[in-house]
Order: structure tokens, then sequence, then C-alpha cells
């Protein structure tokens, strides 16, 4: 039986973080050269770059891969350093559209979006490498191309969210599951460690973060640990930042540095204050288990922008001002 869950839980994991990985790949492939010149262009105040940063990430399905652009364009001299300091708070936000879309349960959905997106892109072949269809316009064949693919991903990421679900019964009746999460309900700490460790080892918040809530939801998790583990996580996805930023320049370090401060200062903030993010969230999602720990990633993540956001204009010079013309 042990060997059993173990298997199940690595698959249900790979679904999640396969999904996750299929989507930031055709995101970044469909819009990631325009994303580059938007970043270096709509910076010019920290609230622009958080408002970029957030739809960048939202549309991009990956806070890291906005990060490491920006680590890129700072070390390349497009982007000064001080203008990214929006950017990496509007990432935080923007991540949590993935974990809000899995708290709408459509798990459901799952089969048909993969077929959906199968077909989308097999019509993109059809018509372009295969020549088996009159050719599409090029805006056409590339929406077709990586639309499908996202929907793709998207359903391997709710199927592998179904599949840990079904894990709770099981999970319940495992004696050595039960002691660690009554430990980590004891000493939330480890569950903050614990979910620091595992995002930084498999590089996808969001997917930890969804592991959580299918746990919650079917009973083998307490959403007092669930909370801990997300304000882990937010920790944990610094960590593809730095490893990159160790291979380029100074500002590129420091913008590794500064996202590592930024998280973890909230998480400082906010650690004594679980019982009340998690009561926060269970008002907007009354008895959905799944749906509180997604509202208590955006709560937290929402917070802490806001309340950093101020901070990022003292970065910001203000623009010189013209010289007084000498008095006659």
């Amino acid at each position: 039986m042990l060997l059993y869950l173990i298997s199940l839980s690595i698959v249900g994991l790979t679904l999640l973080l396969s999904g996750m990985k299929v989507m930031e790949a055709a995101l970044s492939q469909w819009a990631g050269d325009r994303m580059a010149s938007a970043v270096a262009r709509s910076t010019s105040t920290p609230l622009r770059g958080f408002a970029l940063g957030t739809a960048s990430s939202a549309l991009l399905q990956s806070g890291t891969a906005v990060t490491l652009l920006t680590i890129g364009l700072v070390n390349s001299g497009i982007l000064p350093f001080a203008r990214c300091f929006g950017i990496l708070l509007g990432t935080n936000v923007g991540t949590c559209l993935t974990t809000e879309l899995m708290s709408l349960e459509l798990h459901r959905y799952g089969l048909p979006l993969l077929g959906a997106g199968t077909g989308l892109w097999l019509l993109s072949l059809l018509s372009g490498e295969w020549r088996a269809l009159p050719p599409m316009p090029r805006r056409v064949h590339d929406a077709c191309r990586f639309g499908g693919a996202v929907l793709a991903g998207f359903a391997l990421l709710l199927a592998g969210f179904a599949l840990l679900r079904t894990m709770g019964p099981l999970l319940q009746q495992q004696g050595t599951f039960q002691r660690l999460m009554d430990m980590a309900s004891q000493q939330p700490a480890l569950g903050v460690l614990g979910g620091a460790a595992l995002t930084a080892l498999i590089h996808s918040g969001a997917a930890v973060i969804g592991m959580s809530m299918g746990f919650v939801s079917a009973g083998a998790m307490d959403p007092d640990t669930a909370v801990a583990i997300v304000l882990g996580a937010n920790i944990g996805t610094c960590a593809t930042g730095l490893v990159v930023s160790l291979g380029g320049g100074r500002g590129g370090k420091l913008v590794a540095l500064s996202q590592i401060a930024l998280n973890v200062a909230g998480v400082l903030l906010f650690y004594p204050l679980r019982h009340e993010l998690l009561t926060a969230a269970a008002y907007l999602a009354p008895g959905n288990a799944a749906a509180q720990i997604a509202h208590a990633q955006t709560i937290f993540n929402v917070a802490c922008s806001l309340l950093a956001l101020p901070l990022a204009y003292l970065f910001t010079k203000p623009p010189a001002r013209p010289a007084m013309p000498n008095a006659a």
C-alpha cells in the first residue's frame, strides 16, 4: 500500500509539474520576445512595473520565467536594477492565477480540454509542416499551435490535481503520514521549511500549493499546515532565480537577492498571522477547503506586494528638474 501511495503521489505531482512546464513553454514561445520588449519599455515607475509583472506572470503562468527574464535584462544593461522591484512584486501576484484556476473545480473538464488542445495542435501541424490542409494565416497558426499546447498543459495540471485528491482516504490510513501531519500541525515551522525545500527541488511553487490543495480537499492535510506550506513555497520559488543569477553579473545577483529578501520578509510578517489569513480565506470560500488555500496564497501575495510597493519608490530617482535661467 505504501509503495502504491508513493507511486500515486509521484504520478500526480509529475502531471501537475508537466502541465505547468508545457503551459510555460508554450506561452513563452508565443509571447516571449514581445514580453521582453514590453518589460524593457514599461517599467518607468514601480507601479507600472508591478502591473507589468502581474500581467506577464499571469500570461506566462510562471513568476519564475518573468524573474529570469528580469535578471537577464538587468545583466544585459537593458533594464536598470532600480526598476526591477515593481516587477518582482507583480510576479508574486500574477502566479496566483494558476492556483485560483485550480480551485474552481475544473478537473472534471480535464479530458475535454486535453482533446481540444490536442486537436488545435494537430490542426496547426496539418496546415503547416504536414501540408495536408490549406495554410492558415500566421497569427491563426500560432494561436492553434501554442493555444492548443496551453490547453493540453492545463488539462494535465487538472488531471494531476484530481489524482492527488483521490489519495486522501488512503493517506489517512497510513500511520506514518498522519504522524508527519500531526508533527507539522504542532510545529508549523516544519511546514514552512518543507514547502520551501520541495518548491526549490521541483522549481514550481504552484505545483506544491496545488498538491496541498488536493490533500486538504481530501481531508488528508490540516488547512493550517497547508497555509504554512504556502508560505514556504513563496520562499522556495526564489531558488531558481538565485541559481541562475550566480552565472551572471552583479545586477542579476542583486535582483535574485532582492526577491529572496522581499519574500522572506513577507513570510516573517504573516507567519504569526496564519490563522487570520486562513479565516479571511474561509470567509471568501466557505465550505471549499481547496479554494481557501488558493485564496490564502492570493491574499498573502497581494498584501505583501501592496505593503512593499511604496518602498520601491525609494530606489527610483526622481526626474531632474530643469535649470532655472539666471536673473538678468
